[in-house]
């Protein structure tokens, strides 16, 4: 008996009622949705006769699908045959054959003059310039959502709209009141959080969300460290340049809903 699982595919002796093997176990990212069975076919030998003529080949292969997956997969005995170019006579032995059709975002990708995000940026505020180092490679979703923003000047004239003294300075959204904004792709993006960022210091560049998974536009810089905001809010950049700009941001006298009474 065989069956798919999300561990591979077992196999049971249903005689026996015992378990024999699980396959597939290298490959345990994926979950196997559908499996069927080719069976070894007979092949002939020409120096035997009578019944030896004939032999059961022991390597039947099992086909299975993916979840989600444009591909199929093959589990055998043999690994795959590859032609060598440095040797057109010869083969060598291969694992892997990628052949799906690549999806409209992998496309894309390949077609972008260039994929490089940048690694700092610039505010500039009316009390001067804040200058920010950025973590691509940490969370290149953030960081590309954030700097596209910019080039694209969604952020010109926005104002920096909720102001907590030992807390934190927050802007990024156009209607100006925490209302608004949304990221490039016009819908909420995942959090990317990294073991190495953490709001264990001040002037940490942040993502502002309301809940998981829901961020858009808006991000703030603390005055203070806030480790309690760990695993909440994806952490992008820190200020190395107009700390005292920032400072001056925070003390901007506010209203009692947080908001700047001086636009």
């Amino acid at each position: 008996l065989l069956y798919a699982t999300h561990l591979g595919v077992k196999m049971w002796n249903i005689e026996t009622c015992k378990f024999i093997k699980l396959l597939g176990r290298l490959d345990i990212h994926e979950r196997f949705i559908k499996v069927a069975v080719l069976e070894g076919s007979s092949k002939k030998n020409p120096k035997a006769g009578g019944n030896a003529a004939f032999r059961k080949e022991q390597d039947p292969t099992l086909f299975c699908t993916g979840m989600k997956r444009k591909r199929f997969y093959l589990i055998t005995r043999r690994e795959p045959e590859e032609i060598d170019p440095s040797k057109a006579d010869k083969l060598k032995i291969g694992r892997d054959i990628f052949n799906e059709k690549p999806s409209n975002e992998e496309l894309k990708a390949i077609a972008a003059p260039d994929n490089k995000l940048p690694k700092s940026c610039v505010l500039y505020t009316e009390y001067g310039e804040i200058h920010i180092k950025l973590f691509p490679k940490e969370c290149p979703k953030t960081v590309e959502n954030f700097t596209t923003h910019a080039k694209r000047k969604y952020y010109d004239g926005v104002i920096f709209h909720r102001i907590v003294k030992g807390f934190m300075v927050q802007t990024g959204d156009p209607e100006g009141d925490g209302t608004g904004g949304e990221s490039i792709w016009g819908e909420c993006f995942e959090d990317e959080f990294h073991p190495s960022l953490k709001h264990d210091r001040a002037f940490t560049v942040s993502m502002a969300n309301c809940g998981p998974n829901t961020n858009g536009s808006q991000f703030f810089i603390t005055t203070v460290p806030c480790a309690w905001l760990d695993n909440k809010h994806t952490v992008f950049g820190r200020v190395h340049k107009g700390m005292d700009i920032v400072q001056q941001l925070e003390n901007i006298e506010t209203d009692d809903n947080e908001h700047p009474l001086r636009q």
